[in-house]
């Protein structure tokens, strides 16, 4: 109990909501043992058996636990595995394309990105600033609309057709941050097609008026992206052969972190 509690924040929330703190609590429990009975999580939570059951089910109907047949211990279910897993990988991926962001931004004075998809949306992961005066911040950290980015359309591009139709079955998930945002879902599968075949993905003041971006998905495996590698830089300067030079090294950092175990996704 002493070690939970010094793994919390300092401050408690303004309103605690009883039953989300015990679901979480009964979470952190499996990180101390792989079975946990229905009596443990009454004793670990202070409270009935009826209660502490009603939580345990609510898991259970989310995939975070399942029940064992057998013993009726509960053990760690799918969706709790699945998001540790994703969060090594995301982790895994930081630290093999750290110092490739860090080359990337001393070879173009750019700054460089790693970003993942995140269903519509591009998550930044990491980041390293140009050292020049005028050059795009980082965004680590940051959520923007996948279709408004040069990493969200390179990853969209090597997904299936159908999954990203699906994705955008609704206008609504195409929201514009700028004027010259892909809106339309027709228009993106058209973008998606040409990134396809130059092996890149652009962005001019799609996402933020004066930014532009050149981005290279990492592929795992077929049909399946796992990152991106992005290079922003002021619109002014990124031009065509300056795009084209840029999306060559990318190409060749993807193809290496691609290879490496950390960006591998599950089979």
């Amino acid at each position: 109990m002493q070690k939970e509690q010094a793994q919390r924040q300092t401050a408690k929330p303004a309103y605690p909501i009883a039953s989300v703190d015990n679901a979480l609590r009964l979470l952190v429990l499996f990180r101390e043992q792989t079975r946990v009975r229905l009596s443990d999580a009454s004793e670990h939570l202070g409270v009935a058996h009826s209660t502490a059951h009603r939580l345990l089910a609510m898991l259970a109907y989310h995939g975070f636990v399942r029940q064992e047949r057998d013993s009726r211990a509960y053990v760690a279910g799918p969706a709790l595995v699945e998001i540790g897993l994703a969060a090594i990988r995301h982790m895994d991926i930081r630290l093999h394309a750290r110092p490739v962001l860090e080359d990337l931004a001393a070879t173009f004075a750019e700054t460089a990105h790693l970003a993942v998809l995140e269903g519509a949306t591009v998550r930044y992961l990491d980041a390293v600033e140009s050292s020049r005066a005028l050059r795009v911040a980082a965004r680590t950290g940051a959520a923007l609309p996948a279709n408004c980015t040069a990493s969200g359309k390179a990853m969209l591009a090597a997904l299936p057709e159908p999954e990203v139709v699906a994705m955008f079955d609704d206008a609504a998930a195409l929201p514009a941050l700028t004027k010259r945002s892909v809106t339309r879902l027709r228009k993106l599968q058209a973008e998606l097609r040409l990134v396809r075949q130059r092996g890149y993905a652009l962005n001019r003041e799609e996402s933020e008026d004066g930014v532009a971006s050149v981005a290279v998905a990492v592929i795992g495996r077929p049909d399946s992206s796992v990152a991106a590698l992005v290079v922003s830089a002021p619109v002014t300067r990124l031009d065509a052969e300056s795009s084209d030079r840029i999306a060559a090294r990318l190409r060749a950092e993807a193809d290496r972190l691609a290879v490496l175990p950390g960006p591998q996704p599950d089979p």
